[in-house]
């Protein structure tokens, strides 16, 4: 894709105003001049089938990506060929910053269902960033929630149980949806429970038993990948026993 490929300035305040990436695209407070110098540097959305990747471990670093519709997973393969899911990706949420550091992509993104993203050119984003201060704290915001992230997803899986990794989980996924405009309680698991244990640091079998526990105990309902969560409050409550010590990861 040529960088003469943009969104023109209509069609991109159009296609923004209900847009979950206004967030991370329009940093409140652009004057008509900076939107307009902005427009000349977001490329057109791509389209990806599912089980097609953004970008592998590996490849040499060029953008960012904000997912417009879809769902991600992004993961790593060790020498013996299993893979480790090392976090999931919904509309409004951005890919990509792992490869600011050494320019070339520490792990693969792959679509778990026919997905949109938006692509920003890091190079041109940062050199826009350095002359639009707002743009430029807007970014440092974004990375700074990323490492909070991944702060407590170490918490997650150093500290909680089974049960308390999988109600946060659960909870975590809830609150992302909600923040989207999405129903909290009921909603497509877009994972299968192999890709949540993966990233859990958990086995297939111990997700599919607690699941059921789960619902067993009314908590939930469960109907293949359909969750409802019956009684929000009680996972909640069983994260909260552990929450001092090991907070709720926003992942």
């Amino acid at each position: 894709m040529t960088d003469s490929t943009v969104v023109p300035l209509q069609a991109l305040k159009v296609s923004c105003s209900n847009c979950t990436l206004r967030e991370l695209c329009l940093p409140l407070g652009l004057n008509r001049e900076e939107m307009t110098r902005l427009d000349a540097v977001i490329r057109q959305s791509r389209r990806l089938k599912r089980g097609e990747a953004l970008f592998r471990n590996g490849e040499g670093f060029k953008s960012l990506y904000a997912v417009r519709t879809g769902f991600f997973k992004t993961c790593i393969s060790s020498q013996d060929g299993r893979e480790q899911v090392t976090g999931f990706h919904m509309s409004g949420e951005l890919m990509g910053l792992d490869g600011i550091s050494a320019n070339v992509h520490g792990c693969n993104a792959v679509a778990l269902e026919d997905s949109e993203v938006c692509e920003l050119p890091f190079s041109r984003m940062q050199n826009l960033a350095l002359e639009i201060p707002s743009l430029q704290h807007h970014f440092y915001r974004l990375m700074s929630r990323e490492i909070v992230r991944d702060h407590n997803v170490m918490m997650l899986l150093g500290n909680m149980k089974a049960e308390e990794r999988l109600a946060a989980f659960l909870i975590n996924l809830s609150q992302r949806l909600t923040v989207r405009g999405f129903a909290a309680n009921d909603f497509i698991l877009r994972m299968s429970r192999e890709e949540i244990g993966s990233f859990l640091g958990l086995k297939l079998e111990t997700v599919s038993r607690t699941l059921s526990k789960f619902q067993q105990q009314g908590w939930i309902a469960v109907d293949h990948k359909h969750i409802q969560l019956e009684q929000p409050e009680q996972l909640k409550q069983l994260v909260a026993g552990c929450a001092n010590a090991h907070p709720t990861p926003n992942h």
